[in-house]
């Protein structure tokens, strides 16, 4: 069975030449980048190299990248980072309720810590109001956290404006961009923001590896030490073969964005208008227009979304019920909850993430498939509630 995987939120395949990037780092240029000899200076001007590609598809300056192990830890280091190196200033920091756990569990560390951490609500699409972000700063906010856009709904902040709010109060501000990495147009002088996350395997890069955008002159105090690798931001022996790989696949990615943005956001649609005109009491959570091209979070009302995903998943369709590292959780999604779904409804949706190499048949087989599906499924659970309790 040739299977459809719809599940590019929570990862993407390497990508040929991603891979053919980074096995001359595994095989013959394995040299550590720090060593002074002639195939320790080779491997670090290819590194060198793709800091400067990197920097290039965000609009930044190669010295403002730092390599990481993830974007998890791209946060962390953005997040702690910042607040350590500015403690001087206060111990504010601002963040927004549907933030990834990389953010939100940092933000609960910083409490516990004694910092001031404040959350934001969202409205019923997933944004962040302006004038919430404004009321809520004061003079010892050090720095706020706001996510370009989320991972679970796909809702696109408007960051640009977030950030400008930010800096009125004297505040950095930091933005989890993992999802629009290589997705969306990203340019951080044009955002307006101190500091930026990203991860290659969103934008079919190696899984271990990613980046921090650090605006030159903001003061970031390192999470790991020892060595001075990363301009002292980062200490480490890096990662050679996946960072190459990482800039290979960013500059594919933004390379090719006008044209596959526009192709998948189109599948995306008729895949959702299809989807909701075939099967009732359906409907697609977060902004229709402010979203990524990629994403779609239904609500199939009165279907539990664990059974809709194994029902797919029999059927060769692979999606999930929200964010990866939350998988096999009981509690319903915080992000659909915090857009002000029931939990019940939040157990309802499933989340199809398409990819750059989704085809169009792929999405007719999934249109095709999922009405048979959740009439099933809404009569099992119909049934199962008509029972008295005795026979359950």
């Amino acid at each position: 069975m040739t299977r459809i995987y719809l599940d590019n939120a929570a990862t993407t395949a390497v990508r040929p030449e991603a891979l053919d990037a980074m096995l001359p780092f595994l095989r013959q240029s394995y040299a550590n980048p720090s060593s002074p000899h002639s195939s320790g200076q080779a491997v670090r001007h290819a590194m060198h190299e793709a800091r400067e590609k990197t920097a290039a598809s965000i609009g930044a300056k190669p010295a403002e990248v730092v390599f990481t192990g993830g974007g998890s830890e791209a946060d962390n280091l953005a997040i702690f980072g910042i607040m350590d190196a500015h403690a001087e200033k206060g111990r504010g920091f601002i963040t927004c309720a549907i933030e990834h756990h990389a953010v939100l569990h940092a933000a609960d560390a910083l409490r516990r810590r004694g910092d001031d951490v404040t959350v934001l609500p969202v409205d019923t699409e997933g944004a962040v109001d302006p004038q919430a972000l404004r009321d809520a700063m004061n003079d010892k906010t050090v720095l706020v956290s706001i996510m370009h856009a989320n991972n679970e709904i796909g809702t696109i902040q408007n960051i640009k404006e977030l950030a400008s709010i930010a800096h009125e109060r004297g505040a950095l501000f930091h933005t989890d961009a993992i999802q629009t990495a290589g997705h969306v147009k990203l340019d951080v002088g044009d955002l307006g923001v101190d500091a930026l996350a990203l991860s290659a395997h969103k934008f079919e890069g190696p899984k271990g590896v990613g980046a921090l955008y650090v605006k030159r002159g903001t003061r970031v105090r390192p999470r790991i030490v020892g060595g001075g690798q990363e301009f002292g931001k980062r200490a480490g022996t890096q990662n050679v073969a996946g960072i190459v790989a990482l800039a290979t696949a960013l500059e594919l990615a933004v390379r090719e964005l006008a044209e596959q943005s526009t192709r998948i956001a189109a599948l995306r649609d008729r895949f959702v208008d299809a989807t909701c005109r075939k099967i009732d009491s359906t409907a697609l959570n977060g902004s229709r227009s402010s979203r990524l091209p990629n994403n779609a979070s239904i609500l199939f009302d009165g279907a539990d979304a664990s059974g809709v995903m194994i029902a797919l998943d029999l059927a060769g369709i692979e999606v999930s019920t929200g964010s990866a590292c939350t998988s096999g959780s009981l509690e319903p999604s915080h992000v659909l909850t915090a857009i002000g779904l029931s939990a019940e409804k939040a157990r309802a949706t499933v989340r199809f993430s398409l990819g750059r190499t989704t085809s169009d048949d792929e999405i007719d087989a999934v249109i095709d498939a999922l009405p048979s599906m959740i009439e099933k499924l809404r009569s099992l659970a119909t049934s199962t509630l008509a029972q008295p309790l005795t026979a359950r």
